[in-house]
């Protein structure tokens, strides 16, 4: 299992490519953005552990390189920002997890084996009518045609595939996806199924986003 560690601080690097090794595993280090792009190109990697705070490159934008270049690469983001915003934009852009600076090594550890057992039993692809959602690309396709979906975009999609035909409430969407509704306008569910419905419409694909007024949404097959 190989890790791909991305920080411009010297020291909290090699603090974190100690601890993994210590854990079993292989680790490469890079001190920012671009030679990390690199070292994608030459080593296939299962896991990456991102800084977000970097010169140049931002944590965030690698993450989106990473997610397009590596299939199936677990990441982290390891951010000393704790607002709400962008917690959503590292998992928009890609992220499967993050970490508040300071943490405990041991948390991070625990994160990665999360990851870990989740990949491994994880399907590849779920298909509905005629639709490809590709679970580590994060792509969906028909046929030829195919689209990139951010995080959250994915995220709602996937849910409402796998309960294709059954009406999920608002609130359900809304606690599955962000966590909780106590703080979050609840509009923002139908910000996110009109960017999936544009995404759906441009690749043609037979399934349709329902709304079912005052209750929530469903994801349905359209007639042949």
């Amino acid at each position: 299992m190989r890790v791909l560690v991305v920080d411009d601080e010297v020291e909290m690097a090699a603090l974190l490519a100690r601890g993994l090794i210590g854990e079993g595993y292989d680790v490469d280090v890079a001190s920012d953005g671009i030679q990390a792009i690199s070292l994608a190109g030459e080593q296939r990697y299962d896991l990456a552990v991102l800084d977000v705070t970097m010169p140049g490159m931002s944590g965030f934008e690698l993450c989106r390189r990473l997610r397009d270049q590596v299939r199936g690469i677990g990441i982290i983001l390891l951010t000393a920002r704790d607002a709400v915003d962008d917690r959503v934009r590292g998992l928009d852009a890609g992220a499967d997890d993050y970490l508040t600076k300071p943490f405990a090594f041991a948390e991070l550890a625990a994160r990665l084996r999360a990851l870990r057992r989740r990949e491994a039993h994880a399907p590849i692809e779920i298909e509905i009518g005629g639709l490809a959602i590709d679970l580590a690309s994060q792509r969906i396709s028909v046929g030829d045609r195919e689209a990139r979906l951010s995080r959250t975009e994915f995220d709602l999609l996937r849910l409402l595939a796998e309960h294709p035909e059954e009406v999920l409430p608002r609130a359900e969407i809304l606690e599955t996806i962000w966590g909780s509704g106590s703080f979050i306008d609840s509009n923002i569910v139908d910000q996110y199924v009109s960017y999936l419905r544009k995404k759906l419409d441009a690749i043609e694909a037979p399934v349709k986003i329902i709304t079912v007024r005052g209750v929530g949404f469903r994801l349905s097959k359209e007639p042949a």
